[in-house]
């Protein structure tokens, strides 16, 4: 585009450009060269796609070791979050779940540090699950019920430790062995393995 017109705004941004020095206009186009080459470089991309691949690789096989595990104890099995969450799947269908749920409130009651909290945490445990006709009663012995009870009087983090120590032994002993004889752990054992035998062949 020209202009000889005074005053012509292509006439003024010329005179600009021409006012600049040499190397800043060099500098720009260098700049310009560089940008286009990194957005248009395929195998950033493609670096990108193969770093997720085995990042997801690596999750699973550590999800199947953690899941071979849980066979182990059952203290393996509450170590693993996805072990709990497929622990109390399991127990949704027999309708027991109530057992991992007040096992798990009296965990985070444990780390409560706030006096008022502790106590106010505790009698809501207590309602919902350790009283007579509670709406999620555990299934505990009436002795060991009463001693929760007096408990609360002077709720300590270490209020519900009986209670929660023989809901922790009903499970272990009762429920535990019937999830690892299910189905769905049987499934998840043998997806676990195929996954080892794929990985070793592999190598």
């Amino acid at each position: 585009m020209s202009c000889w017109m005074p005053g012509c705004p292509a006439l003024s941004m010329c005179r600009s450009l021409a006012a600049l020095p040499i190397t800043c206009l060099e500098r720009a186009k260098d700049l310009k060269t560089h940008l286009g080459i990194l957005l248009h470089k395929p195998e950033l991309g493609h670096k990108t796609g193969s770093s997720s691949k085995l990042q997801l690789g690596s999750r699973r096989r550590d999800s199947s070791r953690e899941v071979l595990e849980w066979k182990e104890s059952f203290d393996q099995l509450l170590k693993s979050k996805s072990g709990v969450n497929a622990f109390h799947t399991f127990l949704k269908t027999e309708f027991s779940e109530e057992n991992l749920d007040f096992w798990l409130a009296c965990e985070d009651f444990k780390k409560t540090r706030s006096k008022t909290k502790l106590a106010s945490k505790a009698n809501r445990i207590f309602e919902e699950f350790v009283q007579s006709e509670a709406p999620r009663e555990v299934n505990i012995d009436h002795e060991t019920r009463e001693i929760t009870r007096k408990n609360l009087l002077g709720a300590t983090s270490a209020c519900f430790n009986e209670a929660q120590a023989k809901t922790r032994t009903l499970m272990e002993k009762d429920s535990y062995p019937r999830f690892l004889k299910s189905a769905s752990y049987q499934d998840m054992t043998k997806q676990a393995t195929s996954r080892g035998t794929s990985k070793r062949s592999h190598t």
